[in-house]
């Protein structure tokens, strides 16, 4: 499709702003721009006509099964846009006075004390834009919290080596070192070398439970029990919350701080960037240490406070409101039936794809499973040249997203299916379908799949001259 600009004519313009009822003040000349602003010309027609069609090149959860794993893709209700949407909420502004945005606070406070309940904590900030900024927020309390403990050698956080790729990451941003550990053959943390880690200069672990395999950790407790023995704290990777929310709390695990994927988990928009919510919550211990500002209620009235020991803002003002808006409306509108109905049938479905895929996908890490799933396509691989990217390209033509390629990188060509509780069995039953017709034609036809897919909107790119060279920018003639 042609970019914007390709479509621009010289002499179209738009009369869509309403006539200026305030005065008017010019620039000075110093400030005004030495060369014209390169905007596009078009009639509104084909403005609409041009957004329309990139919202048709894409596939979303709308357009069919979206089975993603490691980012519980799933439904997002319309209630909650019509929440967010309320003038009452959409029509503030962060800097009003307390007292003229008491109802909007109180969603603070609501959503806090519902979620403090879900996950078996003591506190929750709304404050980090992301998971992975909930990742630092997080780590960052705990290096304030050995600091203030007079232990600043304690500078190591021990993370398992299937987990999410920002794990090291956020490590690394906030000054601490990663202690890789490897899996046992259940794909769960090798009990051993997590004893051979832990030290006097052990920090914390970070962790998610069920793990990136899928696999609930049985020994959970012994894992945060040899942490905390060691003087470290417990940090919980809420992305896989999807599989255990009202059944099981991460608090009672062991674990001392976690993020929430509020924009995953409690259905909320995700994905293009943004907007997200990585919701940290806390046990008492860590209170002290939470980000500025931290919502009170004192009788009637609910004020913004600042911890005893705060790490400071992480971000401007309070956090992106319409998003925990709408994870509040999901919350309520589900209560406590539907919220552990929710993870109940994320794994119902997730075990029930992997029953009826296991007997010709490999699969790695036993017969049942959580929410999500991983098969291994190197035994594919090995007789028929076929890739797990030639297998997610062959799903493309079948109107079906592909699952995550290529993770847990300890899995050899591996897909992550993630199949939350919003699909039915009948989507499912399609999705089956296609993955065991394309097994089946990678042993028979294996050289078709490397033209694959062949009626997507874009068909297959060199994706290696996509990364190395990409073009980010538009070229426009020169004047």
């Amino acid at each position: 499709m042609k970019l914007i600009f390709e479509r621009s004519a010289e002499g179209y313009y738009n009369e869509m702003i309403s006539p200026c009822d305030v005065p008017t003040i010019a620039l000075p000349d110093e400030m005004k721009r030495k060369k014209t602003l390169h905007l596009p010309s078009l009639p509104q027609p084909e403005i609409s006509r041009h957004y329309t069609e990139l919202a048709n090149a894409t596939f979303g959860i709308n357009d069919g099964f979206y089975p993603l794993g490691s980012c519980t893709m799933k439904y997002n209700p319309k209630i909650n846009d019509e929440m967010a949407t309320y003038p009452a909420f959409a029509s503030i502004h962060p800097l009003q006075p307390e007292h003229t945005v008491q109802g909007s606070l109180e969603v603070f406070t609501m959503a806090e004390s519902l979620l403090k309940e879900i996950t078996g904590m003591n506190a929750i900030t709304f404050q980090p834009a992301a998971g992975a900024h909930g990742e630092f927020t997080s780590l960052l309390m705990i290096k304030a919290y050995h600091e203030r403990n007079g232990q600043p050698q304690r500078n190591k956080i021990i993370v398992p080596d299937s987990a999410h790729g920002t794990n090291p990451a956020s490590v690394a941003m906030t000054g601490m070192t990663t202690v890789n550990i490897p899996s046992d053959k259940y794909g769960c943390v090798d009990i051993e070398a997590l004893k051979e880690a832990v030290g006097e200069d052990t920090a914390g672990l970070m962790l998610t439970n069920p793990n990136t395999a899928g696999i609930f950790d049985k020994n959970i407790l012994e894992i945060t029990k040899i942490v905390h023995d060691a003087g470290g704290l417990n940090y919980y990777d809420g992305a896989n919350l999807n599989a255990i929310m009202g059944v099981a709390r991460p608090g009672d695990m062991g674990f001392d701080i976690i993020h929430l994927n509020l924009h995953k988990t409690f259905s909320t928009p995700h994905g293009g960037g943004g907007p997200g919510s990585g919701a940290v919550g806390c046990k008492a211990i860590l209170k002290p240490f939470l980000p500025n500002y931290y919502p009170v209620k004192n009788g009637d009235k609910i004020t913004f406070t600042e911890p005893e020991h705060s790490i400071g803002m992480v971000k401007g003002f309070y956090g992106q409101f319409s998003v925990f808006l709408r994870a509040l409306t999901y919350i309520l509108f589900l209560g406590s039936e539907g919220i552990s109905s929710a993870s109940k049938g994320a794994v119902l479905n997730a075990n029930y794809m992997l029953h009826e895929l296991k007997d010709i996908f490999e699969v790695p890490y036993g017969e049942t499973c959580m929410h999500e799933f991983v098969i291994s396509l190197d035994k594919l691989k090995k007789e028929t040249g076929i890739t797990a990217l030639d297998m997610a390209k062959g799903i493309l033509d079948y109107k079906m997203y592909p699952p995550t390629m290529y993770f847990p990188l300890t899995v050899p060509e591996a897909l992550m299916i993630e199949p939350p509780e919003t699909e039915s069995k009948e989507r499912m039953d399609d999705a089956i379908k296609v993955y065991r017709k394309l097994y089946e034609a990678a042993h028979k036809n294996p050289e078709a799949f490397h033209e694959y897919p062949l009626h997507a909107q874009i068909h297959r790119v060199d994706e290696v001259r996509a990364a190395r060279h990409p073009i980010v920018r538009y070229d426009f003639k020169t004047e």
